[in-house]
């Protein structure tokens, strides 16, 4: 009977570099019964079962179902070539294990971006709800518009591009932000910004809701005799565009105290009056203009047009 082959066990380059050294695992991905070992730029090994890859990311699935390498040897660990801080959340994510609360936006943007590369849907979704919280809202309304227009993830932009209206979209300390969004979700943004500077504008031109202001020609309420002089009206309603112009959101309009009434105009406007002798009645209602003026800006549309869900 002829002896059995040996088998080829020469060590592969990888182990061959390592041979005499220990390699270090991540403490949270070091089971010793795993059988797939990834490696990130910062040098840190995670060993991982490979089903789990295969059934959490549809690149390590493809991956996965390759060929494996000739010669009987352990394969070398698969270069991720990200930094721990993106590769670490990932798969805790896809392994379900805890994940501590998100410090960094940058750090959150990041891990999403490599789960797409990953093609990760389940950590995907996951990440998509942190993402849609006030806080992130707050701080960074653009760069979370842009990224939800990148993933089609329309309740979240349109939540986003409600956060925007604070902001000066020409300001230049946005131009980085605006520059990754998407033609078509630019233009919305814009038109969300115009439409409601443009709405505004005609609602406080109108005599159904400004007679007052408005009326051609409008007379005293208290005598009937004078034609008011709406001088001060329309330098209100100019610094109420400019106003806009600035900050679509329109927070200091219409409040009763703080606001637009600390504004000159609005002082001189309410400071108005009748220039009949014996008769001096203001020219408009301070409480009645300003409930007027919020109910304005509170019937404008708020988020962008991006259609059905």
């Amino acid at each position: 009977m002829a002896a059995p082959q040996e088998q080829n066990l020469k060590p592969s380059a990888y182990e061959q570099s390592t041979l005499g050294v220990s390699i270090s695992y991540h403490p949270a991905f070091s089971w010793p019964e795993a059988d797939i070992v990834l490696q990130s730029s910062d040098g840190t090994h995670y060993r991982l079962d490979s089903y789990t890859l295969r059934t959490t990311s549809g690149l390590f699935s493809t991956i996965l179902s390759l060929p494996a390498p000739q010669g009987g040897h352990m394969s070398e660990p698969i270069a991720t070539h990200e930094p721990d801080g993106v590769v670490e959340p990932l798969l805790r994510l896809m392994c379900g294990l805890y994940t501590p609360p998100w410090t960094s936006y940058d750090e959150l943007e990041s891990v999403v971006f490599l789960a797409e590369k990953w093609d990760a849907p389940g950590p995907l979704s996951s990440l998509r709800t942190a993402l849609a919280t006030p806080k992130w809202l707050a701080a960074h309304p653009l760069r979370l518009y842009a990224l939800a227009t990148h993933f089609g993830w329309r309740p979240e932009a349109r939540l986003a591009s409600t956060y925007t209206l604070p902001l000066s979209l020409f300001d230049p300390t946005h131009a980085d932000a605006l520059a990754r969004l998407s033609a078509p979700a630019l233009l919305a943004l814009l038109h969300l910004h115009r439409v409601r500077r443009t709405a505004l504008r005609a609602l406080l031109d109108s005599p159904a809701r400004f007679l007052a202001g408005n009326g051609d020609p409008f007379h005293c309420a208290a005598c009937a005799v004078t034609p008011l002089d709406n001088r001060s009206w329309r330098a209100l309603k100019a610094r109420i565009g400019r106003e806009l112009d600035g900050a679509p959101l329109g927070a200091e309009l219409g409040v009763p105290v703080g606001g637009m009434c600390d504004w000159p105009e609005a002082r001189a406007c309410w400071a108005a009056r009748c220039t009949k002798e014996g008769c001096g009645a203001a020219n408009y209602d301070r409480v009645a203009t300003l409930k007027q003026i919020r109910a304005c800006v509170d019937a404008l549309p708020v988020s962008v047009d991006l259609g059905a869900d």
